[in-house]
């Protein structure tokens, strides 16, 4: 792979090559793409969408959109950081025209949509819709479905939704968002199928990047980027795109670390794990009167959080420009944060979060109202959506497609359209909003 074709401006419909050069500066075209995403309605219902802990009646807890905009801010540094270093060690890129500002630009808009497609109450959604098609009723639907169809419905992925929230055309706007192919590439952290299934244990192949419904759209961006193709059969598989590492480790970065500082400012863990764990992190950076001179636990918290992040951007720039050449070979197989030198500390932080927060009873409750509120959000309108189609619609079914917004009407032949139609619809809810249709469609108006 190479780094100017890596860095395409090229959007959606595009029929002339746009060239950094020529860009606009106070307007770049990266930036736009920031722009676009942060004005898209799928992006404003993150606000209600839960990151640790679902519907949480406090005020500093995290939510999808919070958690999404802290990524990219920390995306953005990372970025910039590389790519100064990119610059100096590729200088036909400046003659470009590009500067590190564009690395952080990407790196900043790519993470900051790298959540856009999670369904309500948090992976647990992706789980309930997985479930719902794989032992639920959507089971019956099976056999109309090829391989690939249906395995993109039981292993329902918030990422494959994601790609298909950003390029899905609909009537009057072709392209989804049309955001720049760089910054879709960034954004792609598995770029294949959901066949097959964790073929390696290379990290490109832990997850899947993209629906059978959007392989069209996914190719056209692959091959502008020049991916370099990963599978040697006929199932689609590339390695990543560089950049997809830097949003990756700025995700981890903040879950890891945010996380764990909402566990504790809720009261879920005890102030003196932070101490232990975060300690580990920031003891060469840590100004040990400062801190004790802090009389509240959110701000003593907040300023130990501050300096892990730091402390792990750093390890994250670092260990991207070591493996430079390894990465653009697709011969870097992990994670960036599990090759820095705190992955043990990583850990014990995430192992503590799962006991104390994760697996906390107010989590688990709503969890298990979340399951059962997306599978009777599928059933009615899947349902609905089906019997229309045959001419069976009973008049519950009018009723229940009027609820449907007019871009989730659309009639298809495709058993499988007709059913991601749906999904896509019940994804893009906020909790609050998944709630409230429930109770309707159950009967209960108040």
């Amino acid at each position: 792979m190479n780094w100017e074709q890596l860095l395409s401006l090229k959007r959606f419909g595009d029929t002339e090559k746009r060239y950094r050069a020529k860009q606009d500066e106070t307007r770049l075209g990266f930036e736009v793409d920031f722009d676009r995403i942060i004005f898209s309605s799928a992006f404003r219902s993150l606000q209600d969408k839960t990151q640790v802990i679902p519907l949480s009646e406090t005020d500093f807890v995290h939510t999808r959109l919070t958690h999404s905009l802290e990524v990219s801010v920390v995306g953005r540094s990372i970025g910039r950081r590389v790519g100064k270093v990119i610059l100096e060690r590729h200088p036909k890129l400046v003659e470009l025209g590009y500067t590190f500002n564009d690395f952080g630009a990407i790196v900043a808009a790519a993470s900051v949509t790298h959540d856009i497609g999670n369904p309500p109450f948090g992976h647990s959604g992706e789980k309930a819709i997985g479930e719902y098609f794989k032992t639920g009723n959507g089971l019956k639907f099976k056999e109309e479905l090829s391989e690939k169809e249906y395995q993109d419905l039981i292993d329902f992925e918030g990422n494959a939704n994601g790609l298909k929230i950003l390029t899905e055309s609909r009537e009057g706007i072709s392209g989804g968002v049309r955001l720049s192919y760089a910054t879709l590439g960034a954004f792609l952290k598995y770029p294949k199928e959901s066949l097959p299934k964790k073929p390696t244990k290379h990290i490109v192949d832990k997850k899947y990047g993209f629906f059978q419904s959007e392989k069209e759209a996914f190719l056209d961006i692959a091959n502008e980027l020049g991916l370099k193709v990963k599978s040697n059969t006929n199932d689609i598989s590339f390695y990543r795109h560089p950049l997809a590492y830097l949003v990756e480790a700025a995700d981890d970065i903040c879950y890891t670390i945010i996380d764990f500082e909402d566990g504790i400012n809720l009261g879920l863990i005890e102030e003196e794990f932070a101490l232990e764990y975060l300690i580990k992190l920031v003891k060469d950076t840590i100004d040990t009167q400062k801190y004790h001179v802090l009389q509240h636990t959110k701000d003593r918290i907040s300023y130990l959080r501050a300096l892990a992040i730091n402390t792990l951007i750093n390890e994250a720039v670092e260990i991207f420009l070591k493996n430079e050449e390894a990465i653009l070979k697709g011969s870097f197989d992990k994670s960036l944060l599990d090759k820095c030198k705190y992955e043990a500390q990583i850990n014990d932080i995430l192992k503590i979060s799962i006991k104390k927060i994760y697996k906390s009873k107010e989590v688990v409750e709503k969890e298990v109202a979340g399951y059962k509120i997306i599978a009777d959000l599928l059933d009615v309108f899947v349902n609905a959506l089906n019997n229309t189609y045959l001419n069976k619609a009973s008049n519950y079914d009018t009723l229940v497609i009027n609820l449907l917004p007019k871009e989730y009407k659309r009639e298809s032949k495709e058993m499988y359209n007709r059913i991601m139609q749906v999904c896509s619809y019940v994804s893009k809810m906020s909790d609050s909003y998944a709630i409230r249709l429930h109770k309707k469609l159950k009967g209960n108006l108040i």
